[in-house]
């Protein structure tokens, strides 16, 4: 059966990168999905880029080849960079239309669909394993966002996987770990948990004439966070607006970030070192994106 999103993957230019890698996509090896014996999935931290991420066949085919490296989930929940709230919020469950929150791109990406399975089962266990006290309000008019949409298109290109987006509710990286470590038990029950956001975000000081020439600031702390990461170091990264070189260029407002708390929060142990999975710069930014264990 034809889908809304297949019937609008089909109305992009065949000679666009995103064709060719739907095309790719559909002639892999079947994605086997997750069962109890596969045990505890992943949580995730990816940089997501923006809409063009879908015009480069490289990055797409790096984030293809990692959620086919894993078992397909029962279902993902995105935390984005691109939805920050003062109190813990879902979107609604049920698929609804995305949120075109780009401008100045090629119009195809505003064309675009991500209707994805009902995840009411998910929005029912997000709220059951919150703490004591803690209320998950639910934005009935609100779909996904392109943190959510644009990385899953590349991972997930057929949508058959129930996506649900939970809010950003603090920049705090200690009450992020906390939210983190509520969200881990979804792991064992085949839920991928995913922080969405870019390892340098300082679009205001990119070169845009010289897409291929990496800052200073944007290296040095890609080169920093790589370091802790590497080494499990949460206490530095959490000390990231103080320690990180860079900073202030990197990250002049820290939601694309501060994700990566939640995601270091849902490990079984916080303070190992990540796997690192997808390395190197886009525009400039780097697209640092790792899965812990």
């Amino acid at each position: 059966m034809t889908t809304t999103t297949a019937a609008a993957d089909a109305l992009v230019p065949a000679t666009h990168p995103f064709a060719g890698h739907l095309r790719r996509a559909a002639a892999a090896e079947r994605h086997r999905s997750w069962t109890p014996d596969d045990g505890m999935l992943p949580a995730m931290y990816l940089s997501h880029g923006a809409p063009p991420l879908l015009a480069d066949a490289g990055w797409m085919a790096e984030l293809h080849t990692w959620a086919h490296d894993l078992p397909r989930p029962r279902a993902i929940l995105v935390v984005s960079a691109h939805w920050e709230s003062d109190a813990i919020a879902i979107t609604n469950p049920h698929p609804r239309e995305l949120v075109y929150d780009f401008w100045g791109f090629d119009p195809v990406y505003e064309r675009m669909r991500y209707d994805v399975p009902d995840a009411s089962w998910l929005a029912g266990r997000v709220r059951e394993v919150m703490p004591d006290g803690v209320h998950v309000h639910e934005q009935t008019g609100r779909g996904l966002d392109h943190g959510a949409w644009v990385p899953l298109k590349a991972m997930y290109p057929e949508a058959d996987v129930p996506v649900l987006q939970l809010s950003l509710p603090t920049a705090d990286p200690e009450r992020l770990l906390r939210l983190g470590a509520a969200l881990r038990p979804l792991r064992d029950e085949g839920v991928l948990v995913l922080g969405s956001g870019f390892m340098t975000h300082g679009l205001p000081f990119i070169q845009w004439s010289q897409p291929d020439v990496v800052p200073t600031w944007s290296s040095e702390f890609d080169a920093w966070a790589a370091e802790a990461l590497g080494r499990g170091d949460v206490e530095e990264l959490s000390r990231f607006a103080e320690r990180a070189p860079g900073v202030g260029f990197a990250h002049p407002t820290v939601e694309h970030f501060t994700p990566l708390f939640v995601t270091l929060g849902a490990a079984a142990e916080p303070t190992a070192p990540v796997q690192g999975v997808v390395e190197g710069y886009w525009t400039g930014l780097s697209k640092r994106s790792f899965q812990v264990a």
